[in-house]
């Protein structure tokens, strides 16, 4: 149990990642609290965020260290970088250099929203 709570509680950043070596990162905006994206972070990426400031992830599509912002000039500026309970999960508060999160140009990644009607399930585009 000291254990347990020393992960929990205590003061030493120890994530704990999956067994493709990564976290969770949910990212949102630091003034409006919006859901901007989701991405994974190796220890790499946790070192350079830190050291930097500036977002960084491991693009699991790429197999590669991604500075976002690197190519599109929509960087992401870390606020505050909060960790679950048992660190496994990772939250930056980001101030945007840009317009835009998501990799189609929209602001948020979640743009679509999941509805049901008597013909089944299907998505419809709704900016917020």
């Amino acid at each position: 149990m000291a254990a347990s709570k020393d992960l929990e509680t205590g003061p030493v950043l120890r994530p704990r990642f999956n067994t493709d070596g990564l976290v969770t990162a949910v990212v949102t905006d630091h003034q409006s609290k919006e859901v901007l994206m989701v991405a994974h972070m190796n220890e790499l990426a946790i070192e350079k965020t830190i050291e930097t400031g500036e977002a960084h992830y491991w693009s699991r599509s790429r197999q590669e260290l991604w500075h976002k912002g690197a190519t599109s000039g929509d960087f992401q500026y870390v606020r505050e970088m909060r960790i679950d309970c048992d660190q496994d999960a990772i939250v930056l508060k980001v101030e945007m250099a840009g317009n835009s999160a998501c990799h189609t140009g929209r602001r948020s990644c979640f743009y679509r929203v999941i509805n049901s009607s008597t013909e089944g399930v299907y998505l419809s585009i709704e900016e917020e």
